[in-house]
């Protein structure tokens, strides 16, 4: 188990050496909550390479990671070192449009055509 120390300083370091990470329960390849599962799918349909960080395999980093953004639930959602939200706010910023803008703003290579069709599918 990471102590909190440790937490916060790897906490820190991943959300800095990558462009796009979601802190979440299970993997990218194996959610394992609806809410995890939902923003990962989303970034997985629109091509976002990220790293996926697995809270439950850490008891440190799951507690580690809420007190570091000061926000209470997973998954959380990281871009450029910043953060961006939960599972709500990151399915409202899709259909609106703005995790787009925010994706181009930084850099993040995305599929666009995949985002629109998210939003098509939600309209």
């Amino acid at each position: 188990m990471t102590d909190t120390t440790d937490a916060k300083t790897h906490i820190a370091d991943t959300v800095k050496a990558n462009d796009v990470v979601l802190f979440m329960k299970g993997t990218k390849s194996m959610p394992q909550c609806g809410f995890s599962s939902r923003v990962a799918g989303v970034l997985n349909f629109m091509g976002v390479e990220y790293k996926d960080v697995n809270v439950l395999s850490d008891e440190g980093i799951r507690q580690g990671i809420k007190d570091y953004s000061d926000w209470p639930t997973i998954p959380q959602l990281y871009v450029k070192g910043e953060f961006v939200g939960g599972c709500d706010i990151i399915t409202e910023m899709t259909l609106s449009g703005e995790l787009d803008g925010l994706f181009e703003q930084n850099g993040v290579t995305f599929d666009k055509d995949a985002a629109e069709k998210i939003r098509e599918a939600n309209a």
